[in-house]
């Protein structure tokens, strides 16, 4: 069984205490502040214990944690796209499948906040920018042509980023081999460090503040249709194209609960599973990985701001001509074989 380490709820006291000695110029105020601090929330936990609260307050701290205690039983076979209509044998790391979330969000909604109100009134308010550090993800869903320019757009329209400071890269991850003599290629006909047979999948990787991975999460469930189809599911087939997310931590990271919320905004399309390397390629579903044993390895430059397969994806110049921009200014990508038949133009 997969399982994640899941704190008791009433640790929260002693974790949320020690943020407080920072804050404060002398001993005395850190002191004073707190005894009150401890106070208030005794008389909010008293509170909620009084109007039969308790649940409510458990609630909370199963939904704040709920990717663990999810993951804690996840050796369940998928059991069907929906309807139950087929067997993936050997999955046993599916993390939550809709119903069960859409049950867990809607029973527990009025209780959850109720208890969440009292509990928020009291924790310490944190300096602007601690949840902002920066973060390396990634997001698979088939061919990264498209997927890249979509996330290029993420980055513009919610972090305000210029051409120039844009992070979002082509590339392959998700394989249980890494990288071959420090290559990971896209195919071609020398056969050297091809991604495929790697184990890799396409995989667009980005910097971005882990305080801002939600919406860029929400921007990927939104790649999928309306039955949890990604947009090539019919033409591009196979592990090279499979559905997956990079998150430091992987399923054990905050992140993953982020994830899972993303999918239920966007209409609940997508069941999660851990990533182990080498999955399969499966619909409707997608593979947390963690980046720290999954790293994303960047693609060729010829792969980089590329138009799509579709009529509509025929992006313009000043998108295609970033890759150049950036390798002007000294990025490196790599010194891959150009292409399959060395043309370096749409894989050729």
């Amino acid at each position: 069984p997969v399982s994640g380490r899941v704190p008791p709820h009433y640790d929260i006291l002693p974790f949320v205490l020690p943020q407080l000695i920072p804050s404060y110029p002398t001993m005395m105020q850190q002191r004073m502040q707190h005894r009150r601090y401890f106070a208030s929330t005794a008389i909010s936990l008293i509170l909620l214990l009084v109007q039969g609260g308790a649940d409510a307050f458990q609630a909370t701290s199963t939904s704040l944690l709920g990717v663990s205690n999810r993951l804690r039983s996840s050796q369940t076979v998928l059991a069907g796209q929906r309807n139950g209509s087929h067997n993936d044998e050997g999955v046993d790391n599916i993390i939550v499948r809709s119903s069960s979330r859409r049950s867990f969000f809607t029973q527990q909604a009025p209780s959850i906040l109720a208890a969440a109100t009292i509990v928020a009134n009291t924790l310490p308010i944190l300096p602007a920018n601690a949840e902002d550090d920066l973060i390396d993800v990634y997001f698979g869903c088939g061919c990264f042509w498209h997927v890249q320019h979509e996330f290029v757009e993420a980055e513009r329209t919610i972090l305000g980023r210029a051409d120039d400071e844009l992070t979002s890269r082509a590339g392959y991850a998700g394989g249980k081999a890494g990288a071959s003599n420090g290559k990971v290629c896209y195919h071609n006909a020398q056969n050297i460090a091809d991604y495929g047979k790697l184990g890799h999948a396409e995989v667009v990787s980005m910097r971005i503040p882990s305080s801002k991975f939600e919406e860029f999460a929400v921007e990927y469930c939104k790649l999928f249709d309306k039955d949890g189809n990604r947009p090539d599911q019919f033409g591009d087939r196979g592990t090279e194209y499979r559905n997956v997310v990079g998150i430091p931590g992987g399923k054990s990271s905050p992140l993953a609960e982020s994830l899972v919320k993303a999918s239920l905004k966007t209409g609940d399309k997508l069941d999660f599973a851990v990533g182990k390397g080498d999955d399969r390629d499966l619909a409707k579903v997608s593979f947390i990985m963690d980046t720290a044993d999954f790293p994303a390895f960047g693609a060729e430059q010829y792969h980089q701001f590329h138009d799509g397969f579709k009529l509509d994806e025929n992006y313009p110049n000043s998108y295609n001509s970033l890759a150049g921009k950036f390798a002007q200014k000294g990025e490196d990508f790599g010194k891959c074989p150009n292409g399959m038949i060395g043309i370096g133009i749409g894989g050729l």
